[in-house]
């Protein structure tokens, strides 16, 4: 049995924990149902897939359901990824990644209401209030996808199987894209040690950054719209840009193709936070990052959403300039807080 690296391997609570975790899998002897969060991200899919492969290569059954991004299709295979789970399997066992597993409105590919099985819970926000059957909640860990490496470990060693390329590959995805591939201030040297060990192990960091970074010709002429949105207010501390569906159609673009836009206009020198505001007209999306000096996940949870200190978002049920004004109260909320009045 191989011991798991956790960031915070110095709390054997942690280890504790995804021992634990990685049991109750290796026991179970019916299907396992693996779910994410709604808008699922590099390490949401990533999470997902590389638990499935090690579930697998253990010999369980265990599949993933999640309606997937475009710019995320090319890591899993045919049939890896389902987009809906209609009848829940007779002593199923849920697992919910990346996502609080209470908040049903956040989390997707399956009706929850209609479970009555074992849940197990594995997240690295801060705002999870751990109410599975088994929580392994650690707002330190820079991403899901590590903490579940580490209950790979435990789990492919248990069942006398091998690491392969296929299951590093994918975990090696969720802690990519959650470090702004390994630029963002969450990059720890445990976090780097993992990914270094993750490579080892035959995950392909090269292709991974080549197969992201690949946009449609419609993103670049989205972009030139969302360029034309921005504005800066409080000072230049932050900066936002819009995008809606009118937007869209002048592009000939998708919803899918605007992910990535608030890390685009976060670089703008001398700005302490970028809000990107994706309005569909009922609603609107609010995609926050932080620079590291305000909480994007303060100002998220006053709208509602949830998330991280330097990333962060909400969905609000309401017409842009109303989310406008709302979000601009709570940013300069949190301005205020940490005596920065632009």
């Amino acid at each position: 049995m191989t011991t798991p690296t956790p960031s915070n391997a110095a709390e054997p609570q942690y280890e504790a924990l995804v021992r634990r975790v990685a049991q109750e899998l290796a026991a179970h002897a019916g299907d396992i149902v693996i779910l994410a969060h709604v808008d699922p991200d590099g390490d949401a899919l990533g999470s997902c897939l590389g638990l499935q492969r090690a579930l697998r290569a253990a010999g369980k059954r265990a599949q993933t359901y999640m309606r997937l991004p475009q710019y995320l299709e090319f890591l899993p295979q045919d049939g890896e990824v389902l987009d809906e789970l209609h009848a829940w399997p007779e002593d199923a066992l849920l697992v919910v990644l990346d996502v609080d597993n209470n908040d049903a409105r956040r989390v997707q590919g399956a009706d929850l209401g209609r479970f009555t099985g074992r849940v197990i819970n594995v997240d690295h926000h801060g705002t999870n209030v751990r109410r599975a059957d088994v929580s392994l909640v650690d707002p330190t860990q820079a991403a899901t996808a590590g903490m579940v490496a580490d209950i790979a470990d435990v789990l492919l060693a248990q069942a006398g199987a091998a690491w392969t390329p296929d299951i590093a590959t994918p975990l090696l995805t969720g802690l990519n894209t959650d470090t702004g591939s390994f630029r963002f201030a969450n990059t720890t040297p445990a976090v780097l040690r993992q990914a270094a060990v993750l490579v080892e192990r035959g995950a392909q960091l090269a292709w991974i950054n080549d197969r992201l970074s690949q946009n449609p010709p419609r993103y670049f002429a989205l972009l030139k719209e969302v360029l034309g949105s921005m504005t800066f207010s409080h000072g230049g501390l932050i900066v936002t840009a819009r995008v809606d569906s009118d937007m869209l159609a002048r592009a000939s673009a998708e919803w899918d193709d605007v992910e990535s836009y608030v890390n685009t206009i976060r670089s703008a020198r001398g700005t302490e936070l970028a809000c990107l505001f994706k309005d569909y007209g009922t609603h609107v999306k609010v995609s926050l990052r932080s620079r590291g000096r305000v909480s994007a996940q303060n100002i998220a949870v006053t709208l509602g959403g949830g998330g991280h200190f330097p990333a962060a978002g909400a969905t609000v049920q309401a017409a842009f300039p109303e989310v406008q004004a709302a979000f601009d109260a709570a940013a300069s909320a949190e301005l205020a807080r940490v005596g920065l009045n632009g």
